[in-house]
């Protein structure tokens, strides 16, 4: 017997059953009638009767055949699958992916993207994320006018989402290049090559081990694979979204910097390491846990990768040298700010580190000292130049290295844009990737925390906006009888972020405009008095540091509001520029040389770009492509917090599917499945439609083929009048002079009867004008 539940909006007070088998009922006379069972009681029931075997729960591979849906029995089964190695599960029109910490072998094999891309009916197989990539690959093949696809891969950080996109960039560039036959092999190589050697360079450059996450991305992409009209992987390009260039100088307690940065310190050859004034057991305060061995520490992978993509020696050798040279600069700043007294007297490795960084960066030593010790300042038409004190040497000496690194990574993505971009004329549709950066929260958060868990409320939005809403008005459209299951709607939490003008974002904008020194105290008290009665923020009034928190759909976070300007206005002294500008090294003369320094006047309100408003810029258009695409969706769930090989912790799993809605997405769902019966009738309408679009798909192209004979002979026609009447000397009179399609266009060829007996007026058309023109 089975039956499902739907809980209407009094409360749960309707039982709907959307299947009610027979049931007989013997009544037995009794002195009094006792209560009806109660909603709670029959669902309690109904919970003990689905657990009650749970040597089935891993059987489920579709969460809307759950009866019933509660947050019990989906972790249940959820647990059970994972138990048993089975590590994705449809969820409606969700797939949900479990992280299983460990390698799986023969799980993402060729053999099994071919058996997924050949299946007649993969939504049959066994749940996998090839099935979401091979459904939007069949949904560009199978439409007399394709929709760009976009696959969405969300979950927070550690859950598996870069791994996943990986995944679906090796199963298109497999199956949308492996099967052309009108291109040379080797051109399929290339291009598969070329795509996929992009992933290892962006991962080495932007990921970095955090607390949560071994392989942290610490920026977001969305990677655009380009088919041509046959459906063939033809190129691809790469759209980047706020790189988190402050860990270049900064890194929280317990993680680690970029990849790429302990790659060349365990990797290098020893001429490398000579050449970079690299020594034994040297250590830097950028680069901790540097002991830490991680698999992403492959500096070789990372060099293949850059020659595959067409980056030459000399300029990998640049590219490291700057590296280097970044590196190097953070051990000299105490030879900055301070006289030479004998409490500040600086250590004999900070001048060396000095030289060395000053070497390596392609600039003279006493240029890059006093770049970063002495600042300018303008007053009317006169420069002053006033000396830093060591903590503003320090600032100016981080913003160095993060303005390097910043366009340094601008530099590579353009390059490999270039390497595997196709030209626009060669493509017509895409599939979009999308790998972001997951929801954040840690002791301490700020700008960069902020921005990325906005990311992550706008792409739940739009979950919501084309899913849960949507589908919802549907079924009312529709006329089904339909309680509206209820959601978390983070509205509310987006216009508290982006709401204009009391937004945070631009009240943030606003402080950060302002041409004066920033004051955390003042800007927290601010919000207080514009957002106090906004439900979404609050205050801890015991707190002793300026902080705001914002309940998020996947929980609250708090923010500390110092430091948060500053990130914000992201200034660049004009002298580091002009400084980078005049580099030795080339890479930092071509990446610098197109940029104007800043003037030193005072900066009005215009002038200033923030971070924040670059950001929302970016995001917004991305959102916009995401509008235009059709969506495919994959949660990622982190089983637990330590990255514990085939560990599920209950808690931690239940709450992402809480904050994500999958118990939501369920409940909505589960109406569209259907017994047996009614799956063989859907079954038999579907392959009925299928042949029938196969036929008006045959009949266009056939239609199409003899239209352009048919042009093709009328052409023909065209030039062989025009070529007797020029014989005969009479000129071109009757065709002016125009292309072969004007000339049809114009022709009375349009009008030829082609069987002038069988009309019963005679002869008419164009055969009555030859007749004419003959007698």
């Amino acid at each position: 017997m089975r039956y499902r539940i739907t809980l209407g909006p009094s409360a749960g007070s309707r039982l709907l059953l959307l299947i009610f088998p027979f049931v007989c009922l013997q009544v037995k006379k009794v002195g009094k009638a006792s209560p009806p069972p109660s909603l709670n009681d029959s669902l309690e029931g109904d919970l003990r009767a689905f657990l009650i075997d749970e040597d089935q729960l891993h059987t489920y591979d579709d969460l809307t055949k759950v009866n019933p849906v509660t947050p019990t029995t989906v972790l249940k089964c959820l647990q059970a699958r994972y138990r048993a190695q089975v590590f994705y599960t449809h969820a409606g029109c969700t797939l949900v992916a479990l992280n299983p910490f460990q390698p799986i072998p023969d799980l993402y094999s060729l053999d099994v993207m071919r058996e997924y891309h050949s299946a007649p009916q993969p939504q049959e197989a066994k749940p996998h994320i090839f099935i979401v990539a091979e459904e939007a690959y069949r949904n560009v093949q199978g439409q007399l006018e394709p929709v760009n696809q976009s696959l969405v891969v969300s979950g927070e950080s550690g859950a598996g989402k870069t791994w996943t996109s990986r995944c679906l960039m090796k199963y298109y560039a497999t199956v949308a290049a492996s099967s052309s036959v009108l291109k040379s092999q080797d051109a399929v190589d290339r291009i598969e090559k070329r795509v996929l050697d992009s992933n290892p360079i962006m991962e080495a450059f932007g990921n970095a081990c955090t607390l949560r996450n071994h392989n942290s991305s610490r920026f977001g992409k969305y990677i655009q694979l380009q088919l041509d009209r046959s459906h063939f992987l033809v190129g691809a390009s790469v759209q980047t979204y706020l790189l988190e260039k402050t860990r270049v100088a900064c890194q929280p307690a317990n993680e680690r910097n970029f990849h790429i940065f302990y790659q060349m310190m365990k990797g290098a050859s020893s001429e490398q390491k000579k050449e970079w004034k690299m020594g034994h057991g040297q250590s830097f305060n950028w680069l901790p846990k540097a002991q830490k061995t991680l698999e992403e520490d492959c500096f070789q992978e990372t060099v293949e990768a850059m020659s595959h993509l067409g980056i030459k020696s000399d300029k990998q050798a640049e590219i490291f040298r700057v590296l280097r040279g970044e590196s190097v600069s953070c051990n000299a700043v105490k030879v900055f700010g301070l006289p030479p007294t004998s409490a500040n007297v600086s250590p004999p490795w900070a001048a060396e580190s000095l030289q060395g960084a000053a070497g390596l960066l392609g600039v003279p030593a006493e240029e890059l000292q006093a770049c970063l010790a002495v600042r300018t300042l303008v007053a009317g038409k006169q420069s002053i130049l006033k000396p830093c004190s060591l903590s503003d040497c320090g600032v100016r000496r981080d913003c160095l290295a993060k303005v390097v690194y910043a366009h340094l990574f601008e530099w590579l993505t353009s390059f490999i844009n270039r390497s595997i971009c196709a030209d626009n004329s060669a493509w017509c549709n895409f599939i979009g990737l999308l790998d972001v950066y997951g929801f954040e929260c840690f002791q301490r958060n700020n700008l960069e925390q902020l921005c990325i868990n906005y990311a992550n409320e706008k792409l739940q939005q739009h979950f919501v906006a084309h899913y849960l809403r949507a589908q919802q008005e549907e079924y009312v459209s529709e006329g089904l009888e339909w309680s509206f299951v209820r959601y978390q709607d983070n509205q509310s939490c987006l216009d508290l972020i982006e709401g204009n003008p009391t937004g945070v974002f631009p009240l943030l904008n606003e402080e950060s405009r302002l041409n004066r020194a920033s004051d955390a105290g003042k800007f927290g008290a601010r919000l207080q008095k514009e957002l106090g009665d906004h439900g979404s923020i609050s205050w801890d009034k015991f707190s002793q540091e300026p902080h705001f928190s914002v309940t998020h759909y996947a929980g609250p976070v708090s923010y500390q509001i110092q430091g948060m300007m500053e990130k914000n206005k992201d200034p660049v002294p004009p002298e580091i520029i002009a400084l980078l500008q005049a580099s030795a090294n080339p890479l930092l003369g071509q990446v610098f040389g197109d940029q104007e320094a800043d003037s030193t006047a005072p900066r009005g309100l215009s002038k200033v770009v923030t971070v924040v408003a670059k950001f929302k810029n970016s995001l917004e258009s991305l959102m916009k492509i995401l509008h235009s695409t059709t969506p495919h969706y994959t949660r990622c769930i982190k089983p637990n917090p330590d990255c514990k090989p085939l560990t599920f912790h209950k808690r931690e799993v239940i709450m992402q599917l809480e904050a994500c809605g999958i118990v939501e997405t369920i409940h909505i769902s589960a109406i569209l499945t259907c017994p047996p019966q009614l799956e063989l009738l859907e079954d038999q309408r579907k392959r009925l439609l299928s042949r029938r679009a196969f036929s008006i798909q045959c009949c266009w192209r056939r239609h199409q083929l003899r239209r352009r004979r048919a042009r093709g002979r009328a052409a023909v026609l065209i030039q062989a009048g025009k070529g007797a009447e020029e014989d005969a000397g009479l000129g071109p009179r009757l065709l002016s002079s125009g292309s072969v399609k004007l000339h049809y266009q114009r022709s009375p060829l349009l009008y030829a009867d082609m069987l002038p007996h069988l009309r019963r007026e005679g002869v008419t058309g164009f055969n009555q004008i030859l007749l004419e023109k003959t007698l």
